[in-house]
């Protein structure tokens, strides 16, 4: 069995155990190259309907492609779509440095919707070697009920075993792609033709690695404009990925410090 079939029968089987073990639960839908992945995976696992609801937390500044992609994609592939909004930067905690300030409302955007429609499993698609916090993740992930996560204090996974049972102020974050790098996606992506934004494109000498809002979002220097040539180059690049995200820029321990608040 070759490194992409094994992770893509890893990743199916979290979202079987998930979905068999997890009375209401929804996935995360970023409209990113990951979380496409993770929605292809979810058809292969559930042949074809994903029997769960996808949530988009719209901070109303994502790039005008994504808006276009997501509303084509919802339609064709028959999604079950539930939009969700972020309050205002005016209600976030000022002491925040600016674009993580920003980036913060999804977070409040997403604790809105966990309340509202009493979620109690998350699918969001991070991956360990995307950043060192989420490095210590795990693929059953509890959250209390502020969406707080205790770094020091999570489960063991051992031989496949995950804990599923918490009491019912706890909601738990899966995460199927943990295992996956950044070239195993786009690996899958040429492998399986997966549509994605096409702002991962170089145009001009630039594209983008990593999608978010548009204020707090920069390229690359890149001329790879296909498939072929974003995995050479990421065979060769000794830039991080998240490079064009300001926030990971304002503080050491910023990214930390806002995914024990909940982030994504």
């Amino acid at each position: 069995m070759d490194h992409l079939t094994k992770l893509e029968n890893e990743s199916i089987f979290i979202l079987r155990q998930a979905y068999s073990s997890i009375k209401n639960i929804a996935m995360l839908w970023s409209l990113g190259k990951d979380s496409n992945v993770m929605v292809w995976l979810a058809f292969k696992a559930f042949l074809g309907k994903i029997p769960f609801p996808l949530v988009h937390v719209d901070t109303k500044k994502k790039f005008k492609e994504m808006y276009a992609f997501r509303d084509k994609y919802e339609k064709l592939w028959n999604l079950n779509l539930i939009l969700g909004d972020c309050p205002p930067i005016s209600k976030i905690d000022p002491s925040l440095p600016p674009a993580a300030r920003s980036a913060a409302r999804k977070t409040e955007g997403l604790k809105k919707i966990l309340n509202e429609k009493k979620f109690k499993g998350i699918i969001a698609g991070i991956r360990r070697d995307e950043q060192n916090t989420r490095a210590k993740e795990r693929f059953f992930s509890p959250r209390d009920e502020t969406g707080k996560w205790d770094v020091k204090n999570q489960p063991a996974e051992l031989w496949n075993s995950f804990n599923t049972e918490y009491p019912s102020n706890v909601h738990l974050r899966i995460h199927p792609l943990l295992s996956w790098t950044e070239i195993d996606i786009w690996r899958y992506i040429k492998r399986e033709n997966i549509p994605i934004v096409d702002l991962y494109f170089a145009q001009n000498g630039k594209r983008y690695r990593s999608l978010g809002d548009k204020d707090i979002t920069k390229p690359v220097e890149s001329n790879a404009s296909t498939l072929d040539e974003i995995i050479k180059e990421l065979q060769n690049t000794k830039t991080s990925e998240r490079s064009g995200r300001l926030m990971d820029k304002e503080e050491e321990n910023i990214f930390e410090k806002l995914r024990s608040k909940g982030y994504m």
